[in-house]
């Protein structure tokens, strides 16, 4: 369940060492066609809905969109990045990440990852596991809300934390400039810092030339940053709500206060309080993000989504 962020911010892993790069041949640059996937797969997604169960559709929902959003950033730098064709290949097929600019790129090197990173990776799927198929099994059936919170913890961790960590780990062994999709999201001393910098990386850049920019033009900075968070609450409103068939709204809300809590935290009265910085910062950034996080995933979601899900992967 990929969250679109705030802005563009880099974290580049690069020395000087070269790579050999071959042009990929230069293909007519329809803008249509990068858009197709983006129009017509989410609409045969939800044609099949009552043909699956609410979990099947969630993800069905969720790959489509995730699909459509890798092919238009594959297909609007194809051409314009000299790289070998495996790449390509490579980044739209075995790289959950959005920043094809940087892994189609050959000319740059990048620094390998070290044991420490290789270890953390390791740990947090086998602990992912545990929570999803372990200590969710243990939890009373009377406590199903429980139950579900810890399953998505464990998914959480086995998927964004664990297993895209080491398909990075692996791609950056090679040379490859897969940027991590989670940069230690806990370290955040500012809301800004979590959703802009720190969560969910993978649609960093995405979110940022796809939305941010266009907006800023006609909005402003703080209104086109505003803008990206609703266009990600409603995009979690599609893929939550609507294969639970309820709760509508309270996805697209948190990420409403998202942003308003952005703006609180650069407002004069913001920087007076030091909300973007130290243990303050802290504070208020998990205030935000953990506090209303069951606007995200309701009730309704977890009841009828995450615990039949869990069932159906044996968890349960």
């Amino acid at each position: 369940m990929a969250m679109l962020t705030l802005a563009r911010t880099g974290s580049p892993m690069r020395s000087t060492q070269t790579e050999d790069a071959v042009q990929v041949t230069s293909v007519p640059r329809q803008s249509w066609v990068g858009w197709l996937p983006l129009v017509c797969l989410p609409i045969i997604a939800c044609s099949l809905g009552k043909m699956l169960p609410p979990w099947g559709f969630m993800w069905t929902l969720a790959f489509s969109i995730y699909i459509s959003l890798k092919w238009w950033t594959w297909w609007r730098v194809r051409s314009q990045i000299p790289h070998p064709a495996w790449r390509s290949l490579a980044y739209l097929l075995a790289w959950p990440g959005m920043d094809a600019e940087s892994f189609l790129g050959a000319s740059q090197s990048v620094q390998r990852p070290t044991w420490r990173s290789w270890l953390r990776a390791f740990f947090n799927t086998t602990l992912g596991a545990a929570f999803l198929w372990g200590v969710a099994r243990a939890v009373p059936d009377d406590l199903p809300l429980l139950r579900g919170w810890i399953g998505m913890l464990g998914l959480i961790l086995v998927l964004h934390f664990g297993s895209f960590e080491i398909v990075s780990l692996g791609w950056r062994r090679i040379g490859v400039d897969a940027r991590p999709i989670m940069s230690a999201p806990l370290s955040s001393t500012s809301l800004t810092e979590f959703w802009g910098g720190r969560w969910n990386l993978g649609f960093r850049q995405l979110a940022h030339e796809l939305i941010f920019l266009p907006a800023q033009k006609s909005l402003g900075v703080g209104l086109a940053g505003f803008l990206v968070f609703v266009a990600s609450g409603l995009i979690h409103d599609l893929v939550i709500s609507v294969p639970a068939r309820a709760g509508y709204g309270l996805p697209s809300g948190y990420f409403v206060l998202q942003g308003i809590g952005v703006a609180v935290e650069r407002s004069s009265f913001g920087r007076q309080l030091g909300l973007r910085r130290g243990l303050r910062g802290w504070i208020f950034m998990a205030m935000f993000t953990a506090g209303p996080a069951f606007w995200l995933f309701h009730p309704a979601f977890v009841r009828t989504v995450m615990l039949p899900f869990m069932q159906a992967i044996r968890a349960l």
